[in-house]
């Protein structure tokens, strides 16, 4: 070996450490994700093994007990047997990805427009644009959400007007259905779908678009040829965005749904708190995280073929 490929060697070694700060920097995510992720769900999980008992506070039973100078660990694999089992559990999670799936693609179909409007519109004009796509996450959830009661309601703002305007004869009946359920969730969702859609749109390069055009090529098929496999990522992302969250909503289907949008995040709220059968929620939680892990894999997977392009 030369001595010119020896100091290379050295210099090669030297690039795969790391110094101490930047370790310390890529460390602090990780140590945020254990205390504020891993941590709580082995806890959820623990709960989830254990057996329901109202006259203890918490109200379930340990999992370890020291009897005749021993340990004993009981686990309890009763509540992961009786979701299966329960059609209530079985209709619930169904209809909780039914809705969430929905609701996914009317935000998708009403942000695409939009982001792609804002990624075309003059420079000058989109910061001005995305302020306003970010400006309602300047208004408290909750209130967002009563709005919507008073635009849906009977006597609400949208059937006083149609029926002013004689469209209608008798109010729209809106609240308390899956459709006032789906606004609402498109409604709250959507920034989540255009803001990573505009990222990628704008990054697009539009010579290609030219390109396509001086060869031939029509604007509309032009865009699903070009436009739109370009912009995968950013549909991917987004959608994740809605999709998880949209899943295990509570606050929507509560205020603006009724008995027949009862989802996920009502079923954990009664189990923890009207019934007190904390291992059985337990087992709710962690059943659908594991739903929710099938996507987020898609998710990377998607990225990395991709070659991490996107939000």
């Amino acid at each position: 070996m030369s001595e010119a490929q020896k100091p290379q060697e050295g210099k090669k070694g030297l690039k795969l450490r790391l110094p101490r700060g930047q370790t310390i920097v890529i460390g602090i995510p990780f140590l945020w994700l254990a205390l504020f992720f891993v941590v709580p769900f082995l806890i959820v999980l623990k709960i989830s093994f254990s057996m329901a008992d109202p006259m203890l506070t918490p109200p379930f039973s340990s999992l370890v007990e020291w009897v005749e100078g021993s340990f004993t660990l009981r686990l309890n694999f009763g509540n992961y047997q009786f979701l299966g089992t329960d059609g209530l559990y079985i209709e619930t999670y169904l209809f909780s990805l039914k809705t969430a799936a929905i609701s996914t693609v009317l935000c998708l179909a009403v942000g695409y427009p939009m982001a792609y409007a804002m990624a075309r519109s003059p420079q000058s004009i989109r910061p001005a644009l995305l302020m306003l796509v970010i400006l309602p996450f300047w208004t408290s959830f909750l209130i967002r959400i009563y709005a919507w009661i008073g635009l849906l309601s009977t006597n609400g703002i949208i059937n006083n007007l149609l029926m002013g305007w004689g469209v209608i004869d008798e109010p729209l009946v809106i609240m308390n259905t899956p459709f006032a359920v789906y606004i609402g969730i498109v409604y709250t969702y959507l920034p989540f779908m255009i803001l990573p859609l505009y990222a990628t749109l704008e990054k697009m390069d539009l010579s290609l678009l030219e390109a396509a055009a001086d060869l031939g090529c029509r604007p509309v098929r032009a865009f699903f040829t070009i436009t739109v496999p370009l912009s995968k990522p950013g549909i991917i992302s987004g959608s994740m965005l809605v999709f998880i969250p949209a899943v295990g909503e509570f606050v929507i289907p509560e205020l603006l749904g009724g008995a027949e949008t009862y989802m996920i995040g009502n079923l954990l709220w009664n189990e923890f708190f009207n019934n007190r059968d904390w291992p059985l929620a337990s087992a709710v939680a962690v059943v659908m995280l594991f739903f929710l892990v099938a996507p987020i894999m898609w998710f990377q997977r998607s990225r990395g073929a991709s070659g991490g392009h996107g939000v």
